[in-house]
């Protein structure tokens, strides 16, 4: 067995040891780097099976559970899928970015994921609100960065401007709010807020609840939810495409495990988890109704997957709002890996077919299923089961979520969300229509995909359709 901490240790290492690489190795192939980076974060992946959770360490701030250990490997894999998006993407970047050499600036694009999967790791273990800070400005950082990358790209800049400025908006609710919740109980460890919790006086709750208000604002800027989702369809739809595809899953499900980190201690306290559950009911609620309402006029892929980034963050919220239930947190966790799966497997097919077409409006898959088969078939199952479809892992992870919330009583909820799934149909199958029903632009241009890409595309489609029919290994690897 090896100590938890040293899986962010290697991943550290790792993306010094291609810094150095890149910067001292003039000749090497950058592609070279992100093949590092693949096999690097795989290598760290399978260490993951060879950690023991064994609580917390370092004064309480590190903490080493089943969930945390989980969640490293959630965030080691959507780094390797952005990596081989990023393979595939690099003729387009080197287009958009200005440099005085053949592949300028590739190096350090295929090396920044690389430190973000560290902020992620390190925010699933961070059971301290100076660590969860700290953790979530290391990936805020990196990924203002990366938005704003393209710089010969005006939708580029464009969009690292917006994420910069609410991401900073969204900090300063994230800090003001932990003053507040220090200022209640004298704590910034989740695990003291819980035990000294039950001895704040009931006239200062109303202080300990703006507090926490104040967090969850902060948290629901990085998950998108409405009302707080300004910045996610201009930057998803402006930002280099793996970004957008990291951004949209690995920054997503670690918002969500701070946010199930954070709530936790306060649900001991009956009064206050009677709000803040209503709260998040609230938020869960909006954020369908909005997310599923604005992807239907949709006309450009990344956007209309920006939207249903939001939509799919209030399907997880229902989830998170039935945490009295027994099997809500396996729900939102399966949940979580079922949108990994789907979101990455329909970018995996628009970033070649971007990049024949020169655009990623839904026009541009057009025939798609004549061109390009195998593509057309892998973004039909990811159609089909961001939709809900049955028989796809989708269609599982509505239900199981659906499941906990009538446990819980949120009837309202559930039927907002089978009302939205029926939109959702609207939108995702618009996809489909284009690739199988319209027929191909006279000059379309041929479609090259490379073989790691094709071995993803069929990966991820195997595995959305074998869960969707057999989840057991999944749900027994959860419990």
């Amino acid at each position: 067995m090896i100590p938890a901490i040293a899986l962010e240790i290697f991943v550290v290492c790792l993306g010094i040891f291609l810094l150095m690489a890149d910067a001292f190795q003039e000749k090497l192939d950058k592609r070279a780097i992100a093949w590092g980076g693949i096999i690097g974060l795989a290598a760290v992946f399978a260490l993951t099976f060879f950690v023991r959770a064994d609580g917390s360490a370092f004064g309480g701030f590190y903490l080493n559970d089943p969930l945390a250990i989980l969640f490293k490997r959630f965030a080691l894999g959507a780094g390797i899928v952005t990596l081989v998006l990023s393979l595939e993407y690099a003729p387009v970047l080197e287009c958009q970015i200005p440099g005085s050499k053949p592949g300028a600036g590739l190096g350090e694009f295929f090396i920044l994921p690389v430190f973000t999967c560290v902020g992620l790791m390190w925010m699933a273990s961070a059971a301290d609100f100076v660590m969860i800070f700290c953790a979530l400005e290391l990936v805020t950082i990196s990924f203002y960065i990366q938005v704003a990358y393209a710089r010969k790209n005006v939708a580029s800049l464009e969009a690292g401007t917006k994420y910069l400025i609410l991401g900073a908006l969204s900090t300063g609710f994230l800090v003001y709010g932990i003053t507040w919740i220090f200022g209640m109980t004298g704590q910034t460890s989740l695990r003291g807020i819980s035990i000294v919790l039950g001895m704040v006086p009931e006239a200062s709750q109303t202080a300990l609840l703006f507090g926490l208000g104040l967090v969850l604002v902060s948290i629901g800027f990085k998950i998108g939810a409405a009302p707080f989702q300004f910045w996610v369809p201009d930057v998803y739809q402006g930002a280099p495409t793996p970004v957008t595809a990291f951004l949209s899953v690995g920054s997503k499900a670690a918002g969500f495990v701070v946010l199930i980190r954070v709530i936790e201690p306060f649900l001991i306290a009956s009064a206050i988890a009677a709000k803040l559950v209503a709260a998040l009911a609230f938020l869960a609620g909006l954020t369908l109704i909005y997310g599923n309402l604005a992807a239907m006029p949709q006309t450009n892929l990344k956007r209309l997957l920006g939207y249903s980034s939001i939509a799919h963050a209030g399907y997880l919220l229902i989830g998170v709002a039935s945490v009295g239930a027994p099997f809500a947190g396996r729900a939102v966790v399966f949940y979580l890996i079922a949108y990994f799966l789907m979101t990455f497997l329909a970018f995996l097919v628009l970033v070649p077919v971007a990049a024949a077409s020169g655009g990623d409006e839904i026009s541009h898959f057009n025939g798609l299923g004549r061109r390009a088969p195998g593509l057309a078939f892998g973004m039909l199952i990811s159609m089909l089961s961001l939709a809900g479809l049955p028989f796809t892992v989708g269609f599982l992870g509505k239900f199981f979520i659906f499941e906990v919330a009538m446990r819980q009583g949120h009837f309202v909820l559930v039927i907002l969300g089978i009302v939205t799934v029926a939109c959702g149909f609207y939108y995702y199958l618009k996809v489909v229509r284009a690739m199988f029903w319209q027929p191909a632009p006279e000059d379309a241009p041929p479609i090259t995909v490379s073989g790691l890409t094709r071995f993803a595309v069929a990966f991820l489609a195997a595995l959305i359709l074998i869960l969707g029919i057999y989840p057991a290994p999944i749900l027994q690897f959860l419990l």
